[in-house]
């Protein structure tokens, strides 16, 4: 730091024009050069100061030619030019355009309302679009969100999700027709291995043709996947099996079922790579370019009036992370694991605290409460939880039992002393309570079936145990279930030393702000290198920064 940029080999450089303006006001030390870069809005000129390299702020430039070879030419040699990058810029501005959105980032659904009301309604006011996390969650307490948030942000962006229930099909429907009766207009559908009926007749719900002729669709779908067939089945027209039933049940005239024929299922595809929750734990690297090229050929084959967009989400914790997403030519961005550690998010302090410590290491798969019986599994934080050992364990009596009957004393005796802390009865009596208000088919097929009884008792404690989590349980720490991938950990490190280093002072709206704050940041260094101004690394400053700090850069 303070040491003039003359080690730089700039005579390799060959110059793209002359920039002229006064030479004391040029940037020539590292720190100033990170100074420069961090004004994101202003453009920067680099030029041969006397054989070092020198950034200028201001001046005039004359592109073309060399000025030390054309008299005609004044001024220095000009060698790059770094362009302003500002965040609002980032991404698809047909995605800003038609969700109301200033910036293309998202908050993805966490569930169990961890993607609180607060959440949603942080985000909405700055510009951005988060989604309500209703997986897991009665029809009641997921209406009582919508009141909430539809009055406090109005046409503010907002969002909810819905997440594929295969063991819980009539509640995926009931909060599919509750979002179609309530006005939700914008679904991030998660966690689909198919194409359901609530999906597509929630997504084709008031299909309609404008005065020009254009098919107009008021439901937007934001679909999350990670596996090629999904993704093809969500960015292709709803099937002809399923629009035939929908016009069968009278949910969709002949006329409906033609105009969505037009349409894609899901507008906007989000590809989930290595990420917290449900995940494939797939490389964003080389699962972004996949879809990105399918996106491409099914717009050709369908030639959609609105082109198929394509986000990027799971690892997205850094600066690094979002610019290279948008670099690869994502549409926009989606954070996850990071927001948990928010304090918007629906989740407890002791929660907060644990995830602020996280390294990128400190995560495991762990079976999912609900596709437990298909043996699904989702990343979960391990460190300082003792919750993945213990469903495990669980999953491997469920697979090698008929029934609770089958299992040992010993091991009976040791499930009711340590995972459960109660007799295995006590805990059929609550779940077989819960279900009977939540769906009484469960309950009845438990009667005639001990394998799903016990499967239904498992899930008692996995589900649970995120529950104990969100409300942060005193004496079962050792059994939170905190849904978490790498990323958290990545964005620990970044963070470390900064403002946001205490999970105290972590809000989403600021985290996202300095996220693509520093995006910016690093793509205008990123366009000097690649005309050959190699840049040290302590050039490029993307620490996180206070609000008003980074309000003062953007002006």
């Amino acid at each position: 730091v303070g040491t003039p940029m003359s080690n730089l080999k700039i005579k390799s450089i060959t110059p793209i024009g002359s920039w002229s303006g006064p030479t004391d006001h040029l940037l020539t030390t590292p720190e100033e050069f990170a100074q420069g870069l961090r004004r994101i809005g202003t453009p920067l000129y680099a030029v041969d100061h006397g054989e070092a390299l020198g950034l200028a702020s201001g001046g005039s430039v004359e592109m073309g030619g060399d000025p030390q070879g054309d008299p005609r030419l004044h001024g220095l040699p000009l060698l790059a030019v770094s362009p302003t990058c500002r965040p609002q810029n980032f991404g698809s501005a047909s995605f800003a355009r038609d969700h109301g959105v200033r910036f293309c980032y998202l908050a993805g659904a966490m569930a169990n309302g961890i993607g609180s009301v607060e959440l949603v309604e942080a985000m909405g006011r700055a510009g951005m679009l988060a989604f309500f996390g209703a997986a897991g969650l009665g029809p009641d307490t997921v209406e009582d969100a919508i009141d909430r948030i539809s009055t406090r942000l109005g046409d503010l962006p907002w969002g909810f999700n819905l997440i594929h229930s295969p063991y819980e099909p009539l509640l995926e429907e009931a909060i599919a027709d509750l979002y179609s009766r309530r006005g939700v207009t914008r679904v991030s559908a998660s966690a689909y291995m198919d194409l359901t009926l609530p999906l597509v007749r929630y997504r084709l719900h008031g299909i309609r043709s404008d005065p020009s002729g254009a098919v107009v669709t008021p439901n937007r779908l934001i679909a999350k996947v990670s596996r090629i067939a999904v993704a093809r089945k969500f960015l292709a027209p709803p099937p002809s099996t399923i629009l035939a039933e929908l016009v069968a049940r009278g949910d969709l005239s002949e006329e409906q079922a033609r105009m969505a024929e037009s349409v894609p299922v899901a507008q906007d595809l989000t590809v989930e790579a290595d990420s917290g929750g449900h995940t494939d734990n797939r490389p964003a690297l080389a699962l972004l370019p996949t879809m990105l090229a399918l996106r491409d050929r099914i717009q050709a084959e369908y030639d959609y009036a609105v082109p198929l967009r394509v986000g990027s989400a799971g690892g997205i914790s850094t600066p690094h992370s979002v610019a290279a997403a948008f670099a690869m030519g994502a549409d926009y961005v989606m954070t996850g694991s990071i927001n948990q550690a928010c304090r918007e998010a629906g989740t407890s302090d002791t929660v907060r605290q644990m995830l602020a410590k996280a390294e990128q290491a400190d995560v495991t798969m762990a079976p999912a409460a609900d596709m437990f019986e298909m043996g699904v599994r989702l990343q979960v934080l391990k460190r300082g939880t003792m919750f993945p050992m213990r469903a495990h364990r669980l999953y491997d009596l469920y697979r090698t039992h008929a029934g609770l009957e089958e299992i040992s004393d010993d091991e009976r005796k040791n499930l009711e002393g340590t995972i459960f802390r109660k007799p295995l009865e006590e805990i059929w009596n609550e779940t077989r309570r819960f279900w009977e208000q939540r769906d009484v088919t469960q309950t009845e097929r438990a009667e005639r079936d001990p394998k799903h009884r016990m499967a239904l008792v498992f899930r008692w404690y996995l589900g649970m145990s995120s529950r104990w989590a969100n409300r942060g349980e005193p004496g079962r720490e050792m059994d939170y279930q905190v849904w978490c991938g790498p990323a958290m950990g990545a964005f620990n490190e970044w963070v470390r030393g900064s403002a946001l280093d205490p999970w105290e002072n972590r809000h989403v709206p600021s985290v996202a702000h300095n996220m693509l704050h520093g995006a910016a940041v690093i793509t205008r260094a990123a366009a000097l290198r690649t005309q050959g101004v190699d840049l040290p690394a302590t050039c490029v400053d993307v620490l996180p920064r206070d609000p008003g700090e980074l309000e003062e850069l953007l002006t």
